[in-house]
């Protein structure tokens, strides 16, 4: 009973984060419906749209560290209310647009708002206890990443209905609207902890907090990664005509600097207290954080990597239409409104590391059955498997995120960025990957990689909920059973 009281109203705020997910999601592919519209009405050509498609996740990778920390220190109402207010003119500029170079600088700060995600796991994860956690997040995940779908479907109609050759930018303008709006009502609607549960801040802001030395370097060491992801990304522009190599050299530059200054920061935040000896029961394992890294690069970043090449995939190799190769594949990123929560349930019954064991196996072997489909198979039984394996990474993604909020609350915001950057930075990688291998030895590369995150797994110290949460609850039943004894 004392729990129950303790996060009465959890499904109104489960339900409220989702949507402002899933509106983050909605705007953040809002150009997506309308490639071949603005290529047309601006007269791009196709290497200026294949940019515009790029550095529409670009700055993703940055702003989940950047909005972890502010998360940790303002709250998730106050950065989420904030995040869709600011990113709402970005959305206007880019419906107004009349040039590539506007378009360019719109889109990439529009691909800020893909950070929306990880605010909404330190917001559930104030609102619902250690035991339910694993399905309270998938189902924001889930039901979150559907905004892109629903984007898809909708922006079209409504560009139709509106009609002319602007309808685009008036559909794209509405998003812009419905951030606005949505900011207003979530601000007025919502809190971040329930009614006497205290929001746990970092007691150092400017870099994750550890509690070693030894995690200190691994801090260092596995920031590397979201800085090659961007140059990865700008090298891949470079060799367009649009960006000249000498922009790149300075882009290469700035990046350098940038990762020496989070190397000092890191530093910093964490020289005095790890000097004078950080107390056994405030500690907390960062291999943890980086297995989790590891599990999400392969999971969500595989999924990224493949949507965006299974329409080609089925219409080579099944000679199908656009349409129908279209349809085939979005039913990968479909699976996401059950198999999320499916797997943060799972997570929830049958403990953490065990679920997500089993799942990256069951993923490894997936993707190695994606890899013999060919043109002989029967349709169905290609669809079946994509579904599959759809499932699995999915699932896999729900497990992960059910022990991110586990493994400190105070810094649960940073975490998440942070394993949520590595998302990306795995979309990064294979897409990379892909335009050197064929679409069945790309399968067996992700099939690998799987693999071998499965093995780094089996060294997971499978976080349980933190001291922090465990007095909160204590305080909560305290509080009921002092109350009952006045009643009697």
């Amino acid at each position: 009973m004392g729990e129950e009281k303790m996060y009465k109203g959890n499904k109104k705020i489960l339900f409220l984060t989702t949507f402002a997910f899933f509106l983050s999601f909605f705007v953040w592919f809002n150009m997506a419906p309308f490639v071949s519209t603005i290529r047309d009405s601006l007269q791009l050509t196709t290497e200026e749209i294949g940019i515009l498609l790029s550095i529409n996740v670009a700055l993703t990778i940055p702003a989940r560290i950047v909005i972890g920390m502010l998360v940790d220190r303002f709250g998730p109402k106050n950065v989420y209310t904030t995040l869709l207010l600011i990113i709402s003119i970005p959305c206007f500029w880019f419906a107004l647009a009349d040039s590539f170079w506007q378009l360019f600088i719109a889109r990439a700060f529009l691909s800020v708002v893909g950070a929306g995600f990880v605010i909404g796991i330190r917001m559930v994860s104030e609102w619902f206890p250690p035991h339910q956690l694993g399905l309270a997040e998938g189902v924001y995940g889930g039901w979150g990443n559907f905004g892109s779908a629903a984007a898809a479907f909708t922006l079209p109609s409504i560009a139709l209905l509106i009609g002319g050759e602007n309808g685009w930018r008036y559909a794209i303008a509405l998003t812009g609207v419905l951030c606005i709006v949505y900011a207003i009502f979530y601000y007025r609607s919502v809190e971040n902890t329930p009614p006497g549960k205290q929001f746990l801040r970092p007691k150092r802001n400017g870099a994750m907090e550890v509690t070693t030395y030894r995690s200190m370097f691994g801090l260092i060491l596995m920031s590397i990664p979201l800085y090659a992801a961007l140059a990865l990304i700008t090298w891949q522009l470079s060799l367009t005509s649009l960006i000249p190599t000498t922009a790149a050299g300075i882009i290469y530059i700035i990046l350098a600097l940038t990762y020496l200054y989070n190397v000092y920061k890191i530093w910093s935040v964490n020289r005095k207290h790890l000097k004078a000896g950080v107390p056994r029961e405030e500690q907390y394992s960062f291999k943890q954080v980086a297995i989790l890294d590891f599990a999400y690069a392969i999971t969500f970043g595989s999924e990224l990597a493949v949507i965006s090449m299974l329409p080609m995939f089925f219409e080579e190799i099944f000679s199908m239409s656009i349409a129908q190769a279209g349809m085939v594949a979005s039913s990968f990123a479909f699976m996401n409104l059950v198999a999320r929560p499916g797997g943060g349930w799972l997570s929830d019954k049958f403990g953490r590391k065990k679920t997500l064991l089993i799942l990256l196996v069951c993923l490894s072997g997936a993707y190695i059955g994606m890899a013999q489909i060919e043109a002989s198979w029967p349709i169905f039984a290609a669809i079946a498997l994509t579904m599959t394996c759809s499932f699995f990474v999915q699932a896999g993604e729900g497990a992960v995120f059910s022990m991110v909020p586990l493994v400190k609350k105070r810094v649960t915001g940073q975490v998440a960025g942070m394993v949520g950057a590595y998302g990306n930075v795995g979309a990064v990688l294979f897409l990379a990957v892909l335009g050197f291998l064929n679409p069945s030895l790309f399968f067996m590369f992700i099939a690998g990689s799987a693999f071998f995150c499965f093995l780094a797994c089996w060294f997971l110290e499978e976080p349980g909920a933190s001291k922090e949460m465990n007095k909160e609850k204590s305080k909560a039943e305290k509080s009921d059973k002092s109350k009952e004894e006045v009643a009697v």
